[in-house]
């Protein structure tokens, strides 16, 4: 008997020792399959974003052609002739073929040259980033403000003591969200404006033309986009409030919640931590539509303030008929709006191991049968 037991332990190690390697290359070529998924599918969604901004193209360029007028009998004048129209026309490009045209917007766009305004000649990329270095700014401060207000506020709603204050921030929230961009930036500057508001302490008008060219002119800048942003994200701020709020009562609903007060935390620490990190993913969803809608409100808000952003720029253009500066200006917003939805969409999913798991489930299923198969070999 001893002398088979010493015969068999060779053999076992044998065995073992060549299923170890085996397992080793599945393990390695299902990671691999599990990679090379995870770059196809970023791909994927690359490929749809740029289809998708192709289509925005097509819709906006044959759109703006059903307008009645153009720019040529703007600069023309009333009182000129049919044959000076004609003429500025055609050293505008405007009597070409629609499809001749739509080809050389577009192919003007892929080679980095954004075009040209018919109406000032001055380079598309100049004029956007000039006016874009006050819109941009104004929604990131907004969006920094929203999550301010919101995120503390849907905690505290949810944790305080006293029942008086969980009910008067839902009804605050209520009220605030219903509230037009137009009437907060309206009732800031009766409190805040300088001139005629009851504190006189921000401005209400204008913007500094180089804001980075002294420190100075940066501090007024950054004073004149405060009652801007703020009428911006007290609205917003409500919404993502109600929102946040919402998705934790849902996470409240299971466990979690008293699986960490059981573990020794009271309940405002299991909502401000385990509460907060669960109901992340929907929040960041919100959060990135908000981000995105953002910018009706911003747009309303810099014609009231007088700021020389995008909204300004693209009523002028759009006023004087001047298509070829409209069409990028329309096709750059956009394309903001379809790559922040594309950046959020892959946030929620880095923090929702569920939609992980249902992007990859082809290779799971891949590697669940590799380790079945395997285990049924050394069976």
């Amino acid at each position: 008997m001893t002398e088979m037991k010493t015969e068999m332990k060779p053999e076992m190690t044998k065995a073992s020792t060549t299923t170890e390697p085996k397992k080793m290359k599945k393990v390695k070529k299902a990671k691999k399959a599990k990679n090379q998924s995870k770059v196809a599918i970023a791909l994927k969604r690359f490929a749809v974003l740029l289809l998708m901004l192709w289509i925005v193209s097509i819709v906006i360029f044959f759109a703006l052609r059903v307008l009645p007028g153009d720019i040529a009998a703007i600069m023309a004048g009333t009182n000129s002739t049919p044959e000076k129209y004609e003429q500025l026309r055609a050293e505008l490009g405007l009597n070409q073929p629609l499809i001749v045209q739509y080809g050389q917007w577009l192919g003007s766009i892929f080679t980095g040259h954004l075009g040209t305004s018919l109406l000032t000649g001055q380079a598309m990329s100049t004029r956007l980033l000039t006016r874009a270095a006050v819109t941009f700014p104004l929604i990131v401060v907004s969006m920094v403000l929203t999550l301010v207000i919101a995120l503390p506020t849907a905690v505290y709603s949810l944790t305080s003591r006293h029942a008086w204050v969980r009910g008067g921030l839902r009804v605050i929230s209520q009220i605030l969200g219903a509230v037009p961009a137009l009437w907060a930036a309206l009732a800031l500057i009766i409190v805040f404006g300088k001139g005629n508001g009851m504190l006189n302490v921000l401005p209400t008008q204008g913007f500094p033309s180089n804001p980075l060219s002294s420190p100075a002119n940066v501090v007024s800048a950054a004073a004149s986009l405060i009652i801007p942003a703020l009428s911006v994200s007290i609205i917003t701020g409500a919404h993502l409030m109600r929102y946040t709020r919402s998705a934790i009562v849902d996470v409240e609903k299971s466990d979690y919640i008293a699986w960490s007060m059981a573990s020794g935390m009271t309940y405002a620490q299991a909502v401000r931590t385990t509460g907060l990190r669960l109901a992340a993913p929907q929040i960041a969803s919100v959060a990135g539509v908000t981000f995105a809608s953002m910018i009706t409100g911003v747009l309303t808000v810099e014609t009231l303030f007088n700021l020389p952003g995008l909204a300004t720029m693209l009523m002028t253009d759009l006023s004087e008929r001047d298509l070829a500066s409209v069409q990028t200006e329309l096709l750059l917003l956009s394309a903001f709006f379809l790559i922040v939805g594309f950046v959020i969409d892959t946030i929620v999913r880095m923090l929702d191991p569920r939609l992980k798991t249902s992007a990859h489930s082809t290779n799971t299923r891949a590697t669940q049968a590799i380790e079945v198969d395997t285990k049924r070999r050394d069976q």
